[in-house]
């Protein structure tokens, strides 16, 4: 066997809760990112369902290693956490994170992440999407419980993720904003009043690729095409390349 260098897949990492956990299910944000990026590099899905950013940050250093090491090939990662710190604190103490806290949590993970090698530059901060009040109350009587988010406050959490991107120079992904701009019915993005539905996803997915295509635009595509490798001596083509 003849010596070669390793392919090095640069990565895309998703850094989030459950709304990003699920994104690589049938039809999701995440599998769409993935599939636009196959063979460029390896869209790595790192969602924690029920998280929320003060654990989130604590976790971080086990996920992404520090500077210097394999993990500075990161071509960007997406940093989607609210939709758990927003619970009310009088319903869900487990879960809820005070708005301020939550805004210096994402000031801190870009932190992080610069001194792993990964600059502002390549973050993007997702707001959570808005709350269907009615519906998830449904979904919170179902599991014993009352209603324990409000889409008033989950906007307030949208705005401190706005705030934070630009104080930290991150690009945002203002999901509520978006999803309930110019009035539109924006429960049609939502499966269950919390998480995406089909719609949903693929509204996620057109905006991030907006953001996201410029950061990854200057990857190439790894390994030749299979038409270009020569088929009397393969290893000349397969080998002499990244």
């Amino acid at each position: 066997m003849s010596k070669f260098n390793t392919v090095i897949w640069p990565k895309v990492i998703l850094f989030g809760d459950s709304i990003t956990q699920f994104s690589f299910q049938a039809n999701g944000w995440g599998a769409e990112i993935a599939d636009k990026l196959a063979r460029k590099c390896d869209v790595v899905n790192r969602g924690l369902s029920g998280y929320n950013s003060r654990w989130a940050k604590i976790l971080l250093p086990r996920l992404i290693s520090s500077q210097n090491s394999a993990d500075t090939d990161i071509a960007a990662v997406t940093v989607f956490f609210g939709a758990n710190d927003c619970s009310l604190e009088d319903k869900n103490p487990q879960q809820h994170v005070p708005v301020q806290e939550y805004s210096e949590n994402l000031r801190e993970i870009t932190r992080f992440l610069a001194s792993a090698g990964v600059p502002a530059d390549r973050v993007i901060f997702i707001t959570p999407p808005p709350v269907h009040e009615s519906a998830w109350e449904k979904e919170c009587i179902l599991k014993g419980c009352s209603l324990n988010r409000l889409n008033s406050v989950a906007g307030q959490y949208a705005q401190a993720c706005v705030q934070a991107a630009a104080q930290c120079g991150t690009d945002v992904l203002d999901l509520w904003s978006l999803m309930q701009k110019d009035g539109q019915d924006y429960t049609l993005y939502l499966s269950d009043g919390l998480h995406l539905s089909q719609r949903g996803n693929q509204f996620v997915a057109q905006h991030l690729w907006r953001l996201l295509e410029s950061r990854v635009a200057h990857l190439p595509f790894i390994l030749p095409y299979w038409g270009d490798v020569d088929p009397k001596s393969p290893e000349s083509s397969l080998l002499s390349t990244q």
